[in-house]
């Protein structure tokens, strides 16, 4: 059977959507709490379900439209706007509630490392991803809603690869989310991450500018790669130390693209360990298979930001897990430095 999708966005945020049997266009008042928030983000919110390849098609069709005009992606909602929907038609999808006491679910609660009024900051495990889809029944931030129903609003900040473990931010107002969405965007959020690569990373080698942009692999996965046509990518490097034909590396984003870090070192030649995506050549494999290498060394270990405009500056760090200590421990980094960063 297919149905309509009714959208209520004028009694606030809404997390789920209504099903009617209505097939009709609609206008719809758009809350406050969403003044400044991209239009293409606000829809991938409102219309849960709906692939985004199809509402950036609806988009550029004209058939959404904000005050009866055409507008991008990109359009910033501004007060007193109002929205256009069609009839949008999506098979129904039964799913069954998560349950909170699951297992990983509860695991999150005790990766909580900071938790203040309008924000908390999770040592996001790796092998969990932060929201679902593609397969998955559920992310980090849909297991926050679960563990924490008492909260109307929990949004995520930022993203952090699956593979990749270490600080997650959460916000828990809309404004919150805005006010550090906007230091996102003007790269006033620090983000600090630790990896180790294969090889001696050269010491001269501080900063790598090549641009990335996101291609196909075989079977239509993602796949990332540097070339003079994509988009502008800035990454910079400190070597920590090395041991046994490795190295441990101090990494600093300062743009923000899909896979930045893992592609910057790979296409150095210096891949990082564990990365089966971007790590190609056999004797790598092989090396990281003796030394029994299970995961993808890349950490998150510090975020710099403010939270709220009457706050001072927060500086999170999380710690390196076991599995991540335990690796460095076979490539032969001495105890005392592991125990800087655990």
């Amino acid at each position: 059977m297919i149905l309509a999708i009714d959208v209520i966005v004028d009694a606030g945020y809404n997390r789920d959507m209504k099903i009617s049997d209505t097939l009709k266009v609609q206008y719809l008042d758009i809350p406050d709490d969403r003044i400044d928030q991209r239009l293409d983000n606000l829809l991938i919110n409102l219309l849960k379900g709906v692939p985004k390849s199809r509402i950036y098609r609806l988009l550029r069709k004209g058939e959404i439209r904000v005050n009866k005009k055409r507008v991008k992606p990109d359009y910033r909602i501004q007060q007193d706007d109002v929205l256009r929907l069609p009839p949008i038609y999506l098979e129904p999808v039964i799913q069954k509630p998560l349950n909170p006491k699951l297992q990983k679910i509860q695991l999150l609660k005790s990766h909580i490392i900071e938790d203040q009024k309008n924000w908390m900051v999770l040592n996001k495990p790796s092998g969990i991803a932060v929201h679902g889809g593609s397969g998955l029944s559920f992310g980090v931030i849909e297991a926050l809603r679960v563990l924490f129903p008492e909260l109307p609003y929990l949004e995520l900040v930022h993203r952090i690869d699956r593979e990749t473990s270490g600080v997650l931010l959460i916000a828990k107002r809309r404004s919150t989310l805005r006010f550090l969405h906007q230091q996102l965007r003007e790269k006033t959020m620090k983000k600090t991450y630790l990896c180790m690569v294969h090889g001696k990373w050269p010491d001269k080698l501080t900063r790598i500018q090549t641009p990335i942009i996101k291609t196909s692999g075989r079977n239509g996965e993602r796949i990332m790669q540097t070339s003079d046509e994509g988009k502008a990518s800035d990454t910079c490097f400190k070597v920590i130390e090395c041991s046994r034909h490795t190295s441990l590396l101090e990494v600093m984003p300062i743009t923000g693209r899909t896979h930045q870090i893992r592609v910057h070192c790979a296409s150095a030649g210096y891949p990082i360990l564990g990365d089966n995506k971007y790590r190609q050549e056999s004797h790598l494999i092989e090396n990281e298979k003796n030394n029994k290498v299970s995961r993808l060394m890349l950490h998150a270990l510090k975020l710099k930001f403010q939270p709220s405009s009457e706050d001072s500056k927060q500086m999170i760090q999380a710690p390196i897990d076991e599995s991540f200590a335990n690796i460095m421990s076979c490539y032969g980094f001495p105890a005392k430095l592991i125990g800087m960063f655990s």
